[in-house]
This record gives C-alpha cells, structure tokens and sequence, in this order.
C-alpha cells in the first residue's frame, strides 16, 4: 500500500475564483481613439477661433494626451475637424469641430496662422515631425475625396510649411498618384501650392528644396504622359501665374538635355571607331536634332562637343608630345566642330575653352597657339574671332603667356587682312 502511494502522482495546482472575460475588450477600449479625438475637439470648441488659444490648448494637452499614440487622430482633426475615413470623408456619426484648416476662410493669411498651430506644436513635441509628414503624404492621397476649396487651403498650407521647413519636399511624392495626375487634380493643386510656397520664399529656395530630394526634374510628371512636354508644363504654369517655375522646369530640362548630349557623344567618341565620313554625319545630325528638339544654342554645343573630344583622351604627361597628340585628335574631329561653328560667337566660345582647358591642364600651355593654328587651317575658326579674341575677349587665366604665343600669327592674319582688302580696292 506504501509503495502504492508512492508512486501516484502529486495532482498540479488548479487557479480558482471568477476568471475576467473583458479583459481584452477593456483594452481595446482604452486605446481607441475616439476617445481622444472627444478630448481634442472639446478642447478646441471651447477655445473658438483664436489660433493663439487653439496653439495654447494644443501645447498644454500634450501633457495629459498622448499625442504618440494618435498623431494620425491628432492632425486629422485639426486639417479636416475629425478623423477621416479612406478616401479622405468624414464619417456622420462622428462628432466634429469647425476650428481646422478646412473650415477656415480660403486666403493666405488665415493658412499662415494656421502654419504658426502646426509649426508651434511640432517644434515642442518633436516626434510628432514623423506622423505630421506621414499625414500630410495621406491627405494628398486623399485629394479627390475633398472639395475644390479644401483642396486650396491645404495647398497654401503645405506650401507654407514647405517654405518654413515644417515640412521635406518628399512629401510632394504624393502627388504622382496615377488617378490624381489623370484627373488633373495634381496639376491643380500644385498651382495653389508652389504659390504660398514662392510668395514665402522664392523660386531659388524652392529649387534647392526640390534637387535635395531629387525633384527638381520630375515636375513634367504631374501631367499624364501625353502631356509631358516644356511646352505644355511652361503654357499651363504661366497662365496660373508662375512664369518663374515656367522658366525653372526649361532651364531643368535644358542642363538635363545638354547632360544627356554631352553622354551620348562621350560614349560615341570613346567607342574608338575611327571618325570618318559616315560616322562624322551620323554624330551632326544627332546633334542637330537634340538642338533642335531641346533648344539648345549653337555656343553651347561647340562647349560640349569640346570638352567632349578632350575627355576621351589619355593625355601624355609630356609637354613636348602632348602638343603633336592633341593635333592629330583634333584633326580629326575638325569637321564635327565646324559643323557648330558657323556663328562668331560660336567660334569665340571654343575660343575661350580652349583658352580656359589649356591654361588648367598645365601640359597644354604651349599647345594653345597650335591648336588655334589647326582650326583655323580646317575652317573651324576664321580671322574674325580669333582678333577679336586677341584685341579684349580673352579670359584672364594665362593671358599674357598665351597673347605671346599668339602674337606672330595675329600680325600674320592682319597683314592677310589688309592684303585681301587692297586687292579688293583694286578689282572695284
């Protein structure tokens, strides 16, 4: 019987009493945000329309609120009076306020006090800065399901915000959603906001804002594609009034043309096929096109075409055979660079980047006159620029070194000139 008794086993402890079946509803209770958003818009009708009671308030339930848990609660409330549901609508059963961006008077000086509330409460509760750009991302996803007028206040409020550095220009994202630039209400919404924005800053801070986040070139991307030309982003920004972002978005697409040209001819050139008849042609015509397609000015073609040539070159070390290197290269590029000269300021530019080229890559120095030589002997460069060169439209970079080199062939030109000009005389 011992032994029995012995081997059973001890019976585990039973826990005994009322087991808590709300529990977990409890706690879903306590972190809903219904709750909060209650508070905030008790707090904000009893302040009215006064910002500065609006901010007050905001600041002191900070304390007492957690902001944390409900920024998306917090933001929606104070843009659109509650929170919103997808789509960016309000629900009918929830309690709302009129002290937020969308019920405000439509002008900019109301949407700058309302960037003062947002600037104050974010700067003391600077965890909010994440939630704020998350909710401002949203809201401009949610463009379509506001009307025509709340879409304006929130432009020249984030323009503001933009402008005082509130907010990044990543937020600006938003706006390449598919259906928004579809319908047009990206193009729209953009007008009102680069508005607010240039009028607190101008069109130089905008675009430092914009490249730091590498936008500066996508704003043709609020257009459907078969609107996305200078053409027609310049004709629609202008007749809203921003002639400024007009002339900033050509200017992009011309640096990011002329980036483009001076890659292609790079690669061309450093394929190492030799430069003759066919392949001259194919190049002039290439670059005629771009031109012509970009509204790209001869003057800076010859700089590109230039600086092209001379970047697909292992250059000696040596003085006294980089010269005689440099001729036989350019010789044969000599027709590609005539073909962009047939202007006197085109030949004057190549001028001046030889000049500049040959003074900052110290082998060259005594290779100016002869590269100057060789294109006047191929007809890149003709009698004209070159004195006008040498009389006051040199650069200061080796000026006295290279007017000496120069100085027996000018006195050559000029005497050419007076001898061409008297058998003028004499044949009239």
């Amino acid at each position: 019987r011992v032994s029995f008794m012995n081997n059973q086993k001890p019976q585990k402890p039973t826990l005994s009493g009322q087991r808590f079946k709300t529990r977990k509803r409890d706690e879903k209770e306590r972190f809903d945000p219904t709750q909060f958003q209650d508070c905030i818009i008790q707090g904000l009708t009893e302040t009215g329309t006064d910002l500065e009671a609006v901010a007050k308030f905001l600041d002191a339930s900070g304390a007492k609120l957690d902001y944390r848990r409900y920024a998306e609660t917090l933001f929606d409330i104070l843009v659109a009076g509650g929170m919103l549901a997808p789509g960016g609508t309000l629900a009918d059963d929830m309690t709302r306020t009129n002290v937020c961006v969308f019920a405000a008077q439509e002008d900019l000086e109301t949407m700058q006090a309302f960037a003062q509330v947002f600037n104050k409460l974010i700067r003391r509760y600077k965890y909010l800065e994440k939630g704020f750009e998350d909710e401002v991302k949203k809201l401009l996803l949610f463009l379509k399901g506001f009307t025509e007028s709340e879409r304006n206040k929130l432009a020249m409020l984030t323009g503001i915000l933009l402008a005082n550095g509130t907010l990044n220009a990543s937020i600006l994202n938003s706006l390449y959603n598919e259906n928004l630039v579809k319908e047009g209400v990206s193009a729209a919404f953009a007008v009102k906001l680069f508005k607010s924005w240039i009028n607190e800053k101008d069109i130089n801070a905008v675009a430092v804002s914009l490249r730091k986040v590498n936008m500066d070139n996508r704003l043709m991307e609020l257009f459907p594609a078969n609107k996305q030309s200078v053409e027609h982003f310049s004709k629609y920004f202008t007749e809203a009034g921003l002639k400024e972002l007009s002339e900033y978005v050509r200017n992009q697409q011309s640096i990011g043309a002329r980036k483009e040209l001076q890659k292609e001819l790079q690669e061309q050139m450093s394929r190492g096929d030799p430069f003759k008849d066919v392949v001259s042609w194919q190049i002039i015509l290439y670059v005629k096109e771009e031109m012509k397609k970009n509204n790209i000015s001869e003057q800076t073609v010859v700089a590109i075409i230039w600086s092209s040539v001379m970047s697909t070159v292992e250059w000696n070390k040596k003085e006294e055979l980089v010269a005689e290197q440099a001729i036989k290269h350019l010789k044969q590029y000599s027709p590609l660079l005539a073909a962009f000269t047939t202007q006197g300021q085109s030949e004057l530019t190549l001028l001046l980047k030889i000049q500049e080229y040959c003074y900052d890559n110290i082998h060259f120095m005594k290779a100016f006159q002869k590269i100057v030589v060789l294109f006047y002997k191929a007809e890149v460069l003709s009698e004209e620029p070159i004195l006008k060169w040498y009389k006051d439209a040199h650069l200061a970079k080796g000026k006295s070194v290279f007017l000496e080199q120069m100085k027996k062939f000018v006195e050559w030109l000029k005497n050419a000139e007076e001898e061409s000009e008297s058998e003028a005389e004499e044949g009239d």
